[in-house]
């Protein structure tokens, strides 16, 4: 199935962003991608960048994002594809909303919904409540997990992907910067799945929006450019390119971590030690 990373240009103006975000799952749609996936806070806007200040929530249009959600499942529906959406939640009483992302069907539904559970300092800060549960979902007969920018530096939630056995992790962040991309590359080839990662448009500069492969090698990239942009790849578990990668690497490193076939061959070596008198 072909999946596409976008790259928007996010501003404070939900009608704005909720325009981008339609006008390119169209352009996805129209290049036979099934699924898209859009950066943090792409439609809501992102902390410091857009909303200016934690206090700032309290006068935040929910309703309007609401709204916006609303027309973007609408599109989701009528072009039958998934879109994966950056975007504020609010919860009830004094917390400060999640940093999560919305996943919407072909069918127009919201299929889950993923809250950041790793949070920066300055997050921590009354930006964000961090969330508190992985989530997957299938698409095609392709799973997926999400992942949202710092946890880009925690092995533990890809390697956990891995162990639920996901095929990709779509990742969203404000900015890839150079740390990111190394690690994201190597989340990719240490756990033979792909990544797929979304970045706005005005700091793609930092890092572009792109989709790395199960060998941890880069298959597509946008420029690094400040037009919006998209890019695409083929997810294809028969590939040739990736056989080493998904039949052979991936099921002995899973074989391997979970340690049976050193404990197998420890005793064997102790029995060959004792019998041959060492």
């Amino acid at each position: 199935m072909k999946i596409a990373a976008a790259q928007t240009t996010v501003s404070a103006s939900l009608a704005a962003n909720g325009e981008a975000i339609r006008g390119m799952i169209a352009a996805a749609a129209a290049e036979g991608a099934r699924l898209v996936h859009f950066c943090e806070g792409a439609l809501s806007g992102y902390a410091k960048a857009q909303i200016g200040h934690p206090e700032a929530w309290s006068a935040f249009d929910w309703e309007a994002q609401e709204t916006e959600l609303r027309a973007i499942a609408a599109l989701c529906r009528r072009l039958r594809i998934f879109a994966v959406v950056g975007g504020a939640h609010r919860l009830s009483g004094p917390y400060p909303p999640h940093n999560s992302l919305y996943v919407l069907s072909d069918a127009g539904e919201l299929v889950t919904r993923y809250d950041k559970r790793y949070l920066s300092n300055s997050e921590l800060q009354g930006w964000y409540t961090p969330g508190t549960e992985a989530i997957s979902f299938d698409v095609n007969g392709y799973r997926f997990g999400c992942a949202i920018c710092i946890e880009s530096q925690f092995f533990e939630v890809f390697s956990g992907y891995e162990r639920q056995g996901v095929d990709a992790v779509l990742f969203s962040s404000y900015g890839i910067p150079g740390r990111f991309q190394i690690a994201l590359r190597a989340h990719a080839g240490l756990n033979c799945i792909w990544i797929s990662a979304a970045t706005p448009a005005q700091v793609a500069d930092r890092g572009p929006a792109g989709i790395i492969g199960p060998d941890g090698k880069s298959m597509a990239l946008c420029p690094q450019s400040p037009q919006p942009a998209l890019v695409t790849a083929v997810l294809d578990r028969d590939d040739p390119a990736y056989d080493i990668a998904l039949n052979k690497a991936r099921p002995w490193r899973r074989q391997a971590r979970q340690g049976d076939i050193y404990r197998e061959k420890c005793h064997d070596d102790a029995r060959s030690r004792r019998r041959d008198g060492f």
